[in-house]
C-alpha cells in the first residue's frame, strides 16, 4: 500500500503563530476534553457499530491474491507469458465458442431519468439531451469527457435497465450495441480503447448481458459474444498501459469477471486476481482513500469492486477476502466527505452528489460503518457538532501522475447546519462538457473556486491541463484538538500550507473553531514569513465563502457583516475584523451537472509579505 500524498504532519504550530502576531482566536484555551462523538450513529441508520480493536483492524496482507496451489501459480504464470486458456485448461480440445456462462443480478441502480431519455431515442448525460444520431462513437470522434465515459463505458447500460423491464428496454441496447460495434470495428484506435473505458465497457457488457443479448437476434449475439472476447483479450495485453492507477483497478475488474464468465477462463481469473490485487494497493493509501483525493473516483473504485462480486456470485464462487477488506476501507474515507443533508461535498473535481444516490451505492456493498475519523493520505477533515457540519482539507493536493481533476483546494472548507449548505466549494470540474462549459474547467480547479485564502490571484498548486498538477503546495502541518472555552466547549483545526512561500515568502496558516453547540465557527486566516525575515512590500490577497445555492446574502450598512438567510427561515450572521467586506457573484454545480448561480461572500485588500492575520465569524442569530 501506498503512503499518502505529500506529506501531513500534526504538530505544534502556537510559536509561530504568536510571532505573526496578536490572533483574534486564542490558542491557550485551558483544560483539554476528549473529543466529542461526532458520529453516533452509522450512515444507514442503524445503531452505531463497535470501533475496530487493534487485533481486528484491516492489514495489508489482506490485499493479496487468493491463495493458490503450485500448479495455479503455474498455470498463472504461463498466462502472464501468453498461453491462452483454451491451451492451458483443454489443451487436446478445440476451443470452445464465447458464451456466457451465467446471468449477474446487477447490484447498482441506475438514473431512471437518464434511462427514460434512452428509450425515448436520447443520452442524457449530465443534464445535455442528445439525440442517438447526433452521437458519433467512432473513432475519430471529439465527445467531451463526459459522453466519451458513458458512451464508451456503457455505463448507460445500467440507467436503461432501471427504466423498465428487459423487453421493454432490449430493443434500445442492441440498437446502441450495433451502432457502437459497427463505428468501432477497429480494435485499438481513438477513445473508446483507452484502458479504464475498455474495462468499463467490458464489465457493463459482462454484468448486463441479458438486456442486449436476446435469443431473436441471433447474429448480433454471436457478433457481441464474439466482441467480448476479443475485448477480454485486449485487456490482457494491455491493462498496464491504463492512464492511471485507478483506470488499471477498472481493467483488472473487467479481466477477472471475464474469466469468471466467459468459457475456459480459469487462467484468466487467476491473473486478474493478482493483478487486481497489484493495482489496488498502488491506487488506494494507507486509510482507504484513493490517491487522487477524489470523491468521484473514490465512487468508481466502489461500484467496480461491487459489480465485480456480484459477477463471483453468479459464478457461485466465493470472492476473494481482497475485495471485502477492500471494500471495508473504501467507504469510511467517502462518508467522511458527508454532509448535514447526506450528499456528498465538492471536492477535486467532483460536484455534490445527491444523498439517494450515495446511500444506494454505500447499500449495495453491504458495509455498515462510519466515516473516516484518522484521515493519513486522504487528508478530509470532518467535524460535527449537533446539526452542523465542518468538511476540510488538510493535506497537500494529489500528486500530478494519481490526480485526475486535481483542484489547488488545500485548506479550503465546506459548512452546513442541518439540510442548508452554506459555504461551499464551486465543484464540477470533472463534469465539464455536460451543461458545464469545458472553457470553465481550470477555473472551477483553481483556488478561487474553493472557500479559502488566494495570493496575488495565483493558485496556491499549480493547475495544468488534462486534470494534472504542477508545483505548489508540498507539506500541510495540521493540529486537531477539542478544546475547553469559558462558556462552552469546542473543536479546533489548526493548520498550514506552504504553497505561496516560494513565491511570495509567506505561510498560509488557517485555524477553525466548531462550537459543539453548531451555532458558531470562528475562522482566521494568517500569514506567516517562511524565512526567518519578512519580505518588503504588499500582495493582493483574497479570503472566499462560496455561498450555498438557498442563501441569500445581505451586506449591513458598515460593510464589515452579512446576514445570510436559509431556506428554512433561519438566520445567520457573517463577521470581519477586516475593514471592508464584499458580496460577488459565483457558480456551484449540482450532482447532475447543472451550474446554479449562487453568492459568495469576499474579504480582499493589501497584505503586507512580512505578515498579516484576518479574523472573521460565522454565528447563528436566535
Amino acid at each position: 500500500m501506498n503512503a499518502q500524498v505529500g506529506e501531513v504532519r500534526s504538530t505544534d504550530t502556537r510559536k509561530a503563530l504568536e510571532d505573526a502576531g496578536q490572533l483574534a482566536i486564542p490558542l491557550d484555551t485551558g483544560a483539554h476534553e476528549p473529543l466529542v462523538e461526532d458520529y453516533r450513529e452509522d450512515y444507514l441508520g442503524a445503531e452505531r457499530t463497535e470501533d475496530l480493536a487493534p487485533g481486528r483492524a484491516l492489514a495489508v496482507t489482506d490485499f493479496t491474491p487468493p491463495a493458490a496451489s503450485a500448479a495455479d501459480r503455474l498455470v498463472r504464470l504461463a498466462y502472464r507469458m501468453g498461453i491462452s486458456g483454451s491451451t492451458l485448461t483443454a489443451p487436446f480440445r478445440k476451443p470452445l465458442r464465447p458464451r456466457l456462462l451465467a446471468p449477474v443480478t446487477p447490484p447498482l441502480a441506475g438514473d431512471r431519468a437518464a434511462g427514460m431519455a434512452l428509450r425515448a431515442g436520447h443520452f442524457f448525460i449530465h443534464g445535455v439531451k442528445a439525440p442517438f444520431a447526433q452521437v458519433d462513437c467512432g473513432p475519430a470522434a471529439n465527445l467531451t469527457p463526459p459522453f466519451e465515459h458513458v458512451v464508451h463505458g456503457f455505463s448507460w447500460l445500467r440507467d436503461l435497465a432501471s427504466s423498465g423491464t428487459p423487453p421493454q428496454c432490449r430493443q434500445v441496447a442492441e440498437r446502441l450495441l450495433a451502432n457502437w460495434l459497427d463505428a468501432n470495428a477497429k480494435r485499438g484506435k481513438g477513445p473508446a480503447w483507452k484502458v479504464e473505458n475498455v474495462g468499463l465497457r467490458l464489465l457493463a457488457w459482462l454484468v448486463h448481458a441479458p438486456l442486449m443479448l436476446s435469443r431473436e437476434n441471433r447474429t448480433l449475439r454471436h457478433r457481441a459474444m464474439n466482441e467480448m472476447a476479443e475485448t477480454a483479450r485486449w485487456l490482457d495485453r494491455n491493462v498496464t498501459k491504463a492512464d492511471d492507477r485507478l483506470g488499471e483497478v477498472v481493467g483488472w475488474c473487467a479481466i477477472t469477471a471475464a474469466g469468471l464468465l466467459l468459457p475456459e477462463g480459469k487462467p484468466r481469473r487467476l491473473f486478474g486476481e493478482s493483478g487486481l490485487a497489484h493495482a489496488l494497493g498502488e491506487a488506494v493509501g494507507e486509510d482507504g482513500g484513493v490517491l487522487s483525493r477524489s470523491p468521484d473516483a473514490q465512487m468508481q473504485a466502489i461500484a467496480s469492486l461491487v459489480e465485480l462480486r456480484a459477477c463471483y456470485e453468479a459464478a457461485e464462487r466465493e470472492a476473494p477476502q481482497m475485495i471485502e477488506a477492500m471494500l471495508q476501507l473504501l467507504v469510511p474515507p467517502l462518508l467522511a466527505l458527508t454532509h448535514g443533508d447526506g450528499g456528498l461535498g465538492s471536492w477535486q473535481g467532483g460536484a455534490a452528489t445527491k444523498a439517494s444516490r450515495l446511500a444506494a451505492l454505500i447499500e449495495s456493498t453491504r458495509v455498515r460503518t462510519r466515516p473516516l475519523k484518522d484521515p493519513r493520505g486522504w487528508g478530509y477533515q470532518r467535524v460535527t457538532a449537533r446539526k452542523s457540519t465542518l468538511l476540510f482539507d488538510g493535506s497537500p493536493p494529489p500528486f500530478g501522475k494519481h490526480a485526475r481533476h486535481g483542484c489547488a483546494s488545500t485548506l479550503a472548507f465546506e459548512f452546513s447546519n442541518g439540510d442548508n449548505r452554506l459555504v461551499v466549494n464551486c465543484g464540477g470540474a470533472a463534469l465539464a462538457g455536460g451543461q458545464v462549459p469545458v472553457r470553465i474547467e481550470q477555473g472551477l480547479r483553481a483556488t478561487a473556486a474553493h472557500s479559502t485564502l488566494v495570493l496575488g490571484d495565483a493558485n496556491s498548486t499549480a493547475v495544468l491541463i488534462d486534470g494534472k498538477l504542477g508545483a505548489g503546495v508540498g507539506e500541510v502541518e495540521i493540529d486537531t484538538k477539542h478544546v475547553t472555552l469559558d462558556n462552552g466547549s469546542a473543536t479546533r483545526l489548526e493548520a498550514s500550507h506552504d504553497g505561496y512561500a516560494s513565491r511570495y515568502g509567506l505561510i498560509h496558516r488557517r485555524i477553525l473553531l466548531l462550537r459543539d453547540d453548531g451555532s458558531e465557527l470562528r475562522g482566521e486566516d494568517v500569514l506567516v514569513p517562511s524565512g526567518s525575515k519578512g519580505r518588503r512590500g504588499k500582495v493582493p490577497f483574497a479570503i472566499r465563502f462560496h455561498l450555498g445555492r438557498h442563501v441569500e446574502a445581505t451586506l449591513a450598512e458598515g460593510k464589515r457583516s452579512a446576514s445570510l438567510l436559509l431556506q428554512d427561515g433561519s438566520l445567520w450572521q457573517f463577521v470581519t475584523g477586516a475593514e471592508s467586506l464584499e458580496i460577488d457573484e459565483s457558480l456551484w454545480v449540482d450532482g447532475n451537472g447543472r451550474p446554479h448561480p449562487v453568492q459568495q461572500l469576499v474579504i480582499q485588500g493589501m497584505a503586507s509579505r512580512g505578515g498579516g492575520n484576518f479574523a472573521w465569524l460565522l454565528k447563528k442569530m436566535g
